[in-house]
């Protein structure tokens, strides 16, 4: 572990975490960021969308013209702040509680998507969670079933509810990890999820590309989100991120503007690919 503290050490007991809790706050879009209508006219469901990356994408995406249907797990007042922020920007915003890795949840929010802003454009795959074991022995058989259905089951689900509605020229993005392409000592199951999702996103893409929709995904690095001091001791919380080349943990806005590029007709010729925004550390994939 890296020694240099970047920020107070914190801890909060359960996750996924709360973004108002944070010291500091995450950054989630630049005071000088200008939209240029990228998005205009299109409808994104983000899940995960009340914090974090999640955020950043919903209020890049609301300054690029989006209207956002944000699905969350139980955050309330995260996901009523992004709502606000959103709504500053102008666009539309609805707010969706519950778990995607029930079928039945994810389907109702498609569908609630859909009867609420009026279409689905955009379907940002991004909810997740973490659970660091020291060895592989002590993941649990409850452990690793609920990791699975949180990151890659409700990515299947909430794709299939999609699908009915998405048309030429909608995108599909998911979020992976540099775990996936580093490994994870701790992180074994985490990190086999978003194997998992790199291998789903580059199979959905040749299954969707005939009928002109395009699925990417992104791969951050250490970023600085309420998964973070939910997740790790206060030590590892104060120094998170330092041991990158960059030597600090990025900021949601740096990983949101990889999402606005999938999204947009500037990335009309890419199917199937992995961005990488994760401090500078070489992947190769």
């Amino acid at each position: 572990m890296a020694e240099t503290q970047l920020r107070p050490p914190q801890e909060q007991a359960r996750q996924p975490g709360i973004e108002s809790e944070m010291r500091p706050k995450p950054v989630y879009i630049r005071p000088n960021y200008r939209g240029a209508g990228k998005l205009e006219g299109k409808v994104a469901l983000i899940t995960g969308g009340d914090s974090g990356i999640g955020r950043a994408v919903a209020v890049h995406f609301a300054a690029e013209g989006a209207d956002v249907f944000v699905a969350y797990l139980n955050e309330h007042e995260d996901a009523q702040e992004t709502k606000r922020l959103v709504e500053g920007y102008g666009r539309k915003c609805e707010i969706f509680p519950g778990d995607l890795g029930v079928e039945r949840k994810a389907i109702e929010a498609v569908e609630e998507c859909v009867a609420r802003l009026g279409g689905l454009d955009v379907l940002v795959n991004n909810a997740a969670e973490q659970h660091p074991q020291k060895d592989v022995a002590d993941i649990s058989e409850e452990q690793l079933v609920q990791t699975f259905t949180t990151n890659i089951f409700a990515q299947f689900f909430t794709v299939k509810a999609a699908l009915q509605h998405l048309k030429e020229g909608s995108a599909i993005i998911n979020t992976t990890s540099v775990t996936n392409y580093q490994g994870s000592p701790s992180l074994v199951d985490y990190a086999s999820t978003k194997g998992a999702i790199v291998a789903f996103t580059r199979s959905l893409a040749g299954s969707l590309i005939e009928k002109g929709i395009r699925v990417n995904a992104v791969a951050p690095g250490p970023i600085w989100t309420p998964l973070i001091p939910s997740t790790f001791p206060p030590e590892e919380v104060a120094s998170f991120g330092s041991d990158t080349p960059m030597k600090r943990a990025g900021e949601p806005a740096e990983v949101a503007t990889c999402y606005v590029f999938l999204a947009s007709e500037d990335a009309s010729y890419m199917a199937g690919q992995v961005l990488h925004p994760n401090g500078g550390e070489i992947v190769n994939g």
